[in-house]
């Protein structure tokens, strides 16, 4: 992600970058501190730099953009960076275009933080006038004066960069009078719809709930896996019972069969006694019956 921040002094535009920085693990790009970092490591561009500041110049476009490209091809810069003062001019925002296309790069947001000057300038008044009550001691650059007179070369030299990235529409306009979190918000909403950052969003809930859900899974197997042999012994019991039951049924029918056929049996048998019995008395019958003939 490349993206640009515009504002006046003052909109809070350091703020947000080093939100930014955090949130997204890119790089904050300052002119003033590359700069610096170039002269004191005495790269080509640095040694440069260093001769035309030494002589009271202005550090001309050019090599600003050169110290841009080599900071930018460092491995920090390979998620993206903020650039944070530059450009402050349309020939150096076309610098920096000429710059990306020739690095196969490109620009994914401008983003202006607009803000009312009447009250920038009535916030470091009243800042102003709460240190010097305490005895601080108040910062030659942080003056209402100074601040109108940097806010008039905003105007003037800077103030034509949003019509330049308007037109290529590049530019999202926040209001940078709300509270620093809602000005974060506003520009990761921005972000996401021009597709400079991508809606992980879903993907991290997603995440944790999956996350959560694992133990919840793990303890639903092991209570699973658990019951397994519960339920195995439970159904041996019932299966034991069952049988123990199916035996207790069949030795009640054979017992109950082998009553009826002893009485059977016996009923048999008594008959045959019966019958018998009623031979021998019909025999003794006859025999008396011949005795008296």
């Amino acid at each position: 992600m490349r993206i640009i921040l515009l504002g006046p002094p003052g909109s809070g535009k350091g703020t947000q970058a080093q939100l930014l920085v955090q949130r997204y693990g890119i790089v904050q790009l300052s002119t003033g501190e590359m700069l610096r970092a170039a002269v004191a490591a005495g790269t080509p561009v640095g040694l440069k730099a260093k001769e035309i500041m030494a002589s009271g110049g202005l550090v001309p476009d050019d090599v600003v953009v050169g110290i841009i490209s080599d900071r930018i091809d460092q491995p920090d810069a390979k998620n993206g960076f903020i650039l944070d003062g530059f450009p402050r001019t349309v020939p150096q925002a076309e610098a920096l275009d000429e710059l990306l296309k020739h690095k196969h790069l490109k620009l994914d947001a401008v983003i202006e933080l607009r803000v009312n000057e009447s009250a920038l300038l009535n916030r470091v008044e009243t800042r102003v006038a709460q240190m010097r009550e305490r005895g601080e001691e108040v910062r030659l650059d942080d003056t209402p004066e100074v601040l109108t007179k940097r806010l008039a070369s905003y105007r003037n030299q800077t103030e034509p960069l949003i019509h330049y990235y308007s037109e290529r529409r590049k530019l999202s306009t926040i209001d940078g009078m709300m509270a620093i979190d809602e000005v974060t918000r506003a520009i990761h909403r921005q972000l996401l719809a021009l597709g400079a950052v991508e809606p992980k969003t879903h993907g991290k809930t997603r995440a944790r709930s999956a996350a959560k859900a694992a133990p919840a899974r793990k303890a639903k197997t092991a209570k699973k896996s658990a019951k397994t042999p519960v339920k195995a012994a439970k159904k041996a019991a019932k299966s034991k019972k069952a049988a123990k039951k199916a035996t207790k049924a069949g030795k009640r029918i054979v017992k109950k069969a082998a009553k009826k056929v002893g009485k059977k049996k016996a009923a048999k048998k008594t008959a045959r006694k019966a019958v018998k019995k009623g031979a021998k008395k019909a025999a003794k019958k006859v025999t008396k019956r011949r005795a008296k003939r």
